[in-house]
């Protein structure tokens, strides 16, 4: 949520940031909501004060033993004003409050204006392309031949978009999170957190996911509560209506969980394989830091994310999102694209935001700072780095010409020793 303040003082940068963010949003009714409300309160002030010097008046009667029933029968109508008033300033506090959280983060001053991804910057590579002198194969074909993947029985247990990773793949599907979680956690300096996979609205609507994505989200009306998007959306509500110390910053999270998700808007949309599935894994991490170093903060964790994939061998890019690709309550955003042979293009593997204080106002999470002021942190997250996408580059890079899939030397010990996948 934005500060309001930035919306009274300067409301066309704010039109503007809704525009370049391809949001809909209208202000139109801000300034009259806003104007109204504090009208209200400002009357709701003028009467009390008034109620506030008669009781005393009413008092220094009574104890003169004189007659105050006149006044008494005025602030009657005078505190029924109030109640009036107060209701009428509820509702607009509530529109208004609606208002608000339908109004997108305003992108950073170097975010490129676009309006879809062909505006999007690459600002780094890493790695070559592997040559290979065969034609390598898409997972989807790779995964069937070394019985590691079956697409076609994880359709008949929960329907399409899903993946049932046996064997090999399973246990390449575990290793990977064991590495990730170990690299983060032992190198980088994150603490491993394990968060419920259910969380209420209050949490959708702390990271953002709500009120603009409920219908790609998973919700169980009984209880109203959500199957996780993502680990961003728990381990951020972690700190949620608290006041945390300046010294204790930055602090950093690296949490595995599955991930669910609708996908509502993506039907037919790279339905091959588990491309785009609707229940995937992935590491997330996710930093409460100081403002002022929140952008030096978003480049260490990209570069921590970087890292899973340089370990791993696999060619990738990094890519800016232009303010028409960048999610509601992101500032900033860089994506890492992982290079898939088979499929024959770079696949999103991780996105690496700045939020700003956006999240932190939505959710209430502050520190005092050393001057004993307080102000709210900044947010960042990222995946460190998501899964089946990465798996899908490590069977595809790693393929060999007899069919068979070559392990990662770095995940090696994770998989007891298991170095090449064949054909069961």
């Amino acid at each position: 949520m934005l500060d309001i303040n930035i919306i009274r003082n300067d409301i066309e940068r704010v039109k503007q940031a809704i525009v370049n963010k391809n949001e809909t949003t209208s202000l139109d009714s801000f300034q009259e909501l806003d104007s109204r409300r504090k009208t209200l309160l400002i009357e709701c002030d003028e009467l009390r004060n008034k109620r506030n010097v008669t009781s005393k008046e009413i008092s220094e009667l009574r104890s003169k033993k004189k007659d105050a029933s006149e006044l008494i029968q005025e602030m009657k109508g005078v505190s029924d004003q109030i109640k009036q008033l107060e209701a009428e300033a509820k509702v607009l506090s509530d529109d208004l409050d609606s208002l608000l959280m339908r109004i997108p983060n305003i992108p950073s001053d170097d975010v490129p204006v676009g309006k879809d991804p062909t505006s999007n910057v690459i600002v780094k590579s890493w790695g070559d392309k592997k040559a290979f002198s065969f034609t390598p194969l898409p997972h989807w074909e790779l995964g069937k031949e070394l019985g590691i993947l079956d697409f076609e029985r994880a359709a008949k247990i929960s329907g399409a978009g899903f993946t049932l990773y046996m064997g090999a793949g399973a246990r390449l599907e575990r290793a990977l999170c064991n590495f990730m979680l170990d690299l983060h956690t032992q190198e980088h300096g994150y603490i491993e957190v394990l968060p419920p996979y259910l969380v209420n609205r209050t949490s959708m609507t702390g990271t953002g996911q709500l009120p603009k994505l409920e219908e790609d989200m998973y919700r169980i009306p009984e209880d109203d509560l959500f199957l996780i998007p993502t680990a961003e959306v728990p381990v951020t509500n972690i700190h949620a209506n608290e006041i945390l110390s300046n010294k204790d910053l930055p602090i950093l999270y690296a949490a595995y969980t599955p991930c669910f998700r609708r996908e509502a808007g993506s039907y037919g949309k790279d339905t091959r394989g588990m491309i785009r599935v609707h229940q995937f894994n992935k590491v997330e991490l996710v930093k409460f830091v100081r403002p002022e170093t929140s952008y030096d903060e978003l480049e260490s964790l990209l570069s921590v994310s970087e890292k899973v994939l340089q370990l791993l061998g696999l060619q990738y890019q990094v890519v800016k999102l232009c303010t028409g690709d960048l999610s509601f309550a992101a500032a900033k955003c860089y994506d890492i694209e992982v290079w898939s042979p088979g499929v024959n293009k770079f696949l999103e593997v991780s996105s690496c935001s700045n939020f700003e204080d956006f999240q932190a106002r939505r959710s209430n999470i502050r520190f005092r700072d050393d001057e004993g002021n307080l102000r709210f942190v900044h947010t960042i997250n990222g995946s460190g780095v998501a899964l089946p996408r990465t798996m899908i580059a490590i069977i595809e890079t790693y393929q060999r010409e007899d069919g068979t899939v070559e392990i990662p030397e770095v995940l090696r010990p994770y998989m007891n020793g298991l170095d090449i996948i064949r054909s069961v």
